[in-house]
């Protein structure tokens, strides 16, 4: 038998006793889970159909395309046969490496460089993509004025790219001598202020160069168009180099913090592994995708956006 006072305290206590499930639902529903992704940078003596069919069978479904595979692919098969490669293996693009290399920095061939980045948007959305970025890696001169006219170059890309339906990304490069620091890539791509716009945050360039973790903290709302995925390991930054980009979770960098960043700043896209390692560019795709899910996975999964 129920008591007349518990009856009667029934609809107050029932409340209550729902927050924590309230709370838990909420939490669930909040969660965020990013994919992984591998660049073809990775693998890139393996080619195109072998570099997605091993990453496809070692469980990667999203991929980072670079113009080198996609090129050397069509000297003997087509456009429709590359994206078949992709559908058939139930890959997702989400975002290429353009080869524009000279997109940015104020120099006297601009507008060659800019038609042949259009040039590129339209062979890349044929292939299903909507993200393209390119690097600022550059070891001329510059001055502070520069970085308005690279501002307005910047306008101009991300213009060509919004006749294509996509979205240009900026990658700043630790050796650049024009943009390798975050606050300074946030700076100019703001000052370019155009939506079909966005910069690219690259863990090995962040945490390899001049930046402090703090420096995420400027990261607006949905500003972030795209992440490559890398660790470090623990020596001076200053002998960091392309062969010192390391498998998430081999080396030293804040991984954790700067995942929960980027989520807490809205970021929902892949987190793609980027890597220039002899034994994985050399190597088989497959062994290659399999040994960066056993080592990132965890990283992501500690970090709670796996």
């Amino acid at each position: 038998m129920i008591s007349r006072r518990k009856l009667l305290l029934t609809p107050l206590l029932t409340p209550l006793a729902l927050v924590p499930l309230r709370k838990s639902a909420q939490a669930a529903a909040q969660a965020v889970r990013l994919p992984l992704a591998i660049h073809g940078n990775t693998t890139l003596a393996a080619g195109y159909r072998r570099s997605m069919e091993g990453w496809a069978k070692a469980g990667i479904t999203h991929v980072e395309l670079v113009a080198e595979h996609v090129d050397e692919f069509l000297k003997t098969d087509s456009i429709a046969a590359a994206r078949r490669v992709l559908t058939d293996n139930g890959l997702t693009p989400v975002s290429v490496a353009s080869r524009v290399n000279t997109l940015w920095e104020p120099h006297p061939d601009n507008a060659k460089s800019l038609e042949e980045f259009r040039k590129r948007c339209e062979q890349f959305k044929a292939l299903g993509l909507t993200n393209i970025y390119s690097p600022t890696g550059t070891m001329s001169k510059f001055t502070e004025e520069d970085l308005t006219r690279g501002a307005e170059n910047m306008r101009a890309v991300g213009e060509a790219a919004r006749q294509f339906e996509m979205v240009a990304m900026v990658e700043g490069v630790r050796a650049s001598t024009f943009i390798n620091t975050f606050p300074t890539l946030l700076r100019v791509t703001r000052a370019a202020n155009h939506p079909n716009l966005k910069p690219l945050l690259d863990f090995y360039h962040f945490w390899s160069t001049n930046n402090k973790l703090e420096d995420l903290d400027l990261i607006r709302p949905g500003e972030i168009g795209h992440v490559h995925f890398q660790d470090v390991p623990d020596m001076p930054r200053e002998f960091l180099d392309n062969n010192t980009r390391f498998i998430p979770g081999d080396g030293i960098s804040p991984l954790n913090a700067m995942l929960r960043k980027i989520v807490e700043k809205g970021y929902r896209g892949a987190l793609s592994v980027e890597l220039f390692l002899a034994r994985l560019r050399q190597g088989d795709p497959y062994e290659a995708a399999r040994e960066i899910r056993q080592k990132a996975e965890p990283v992501m999964r500690a970090a709670g956006v796996l």
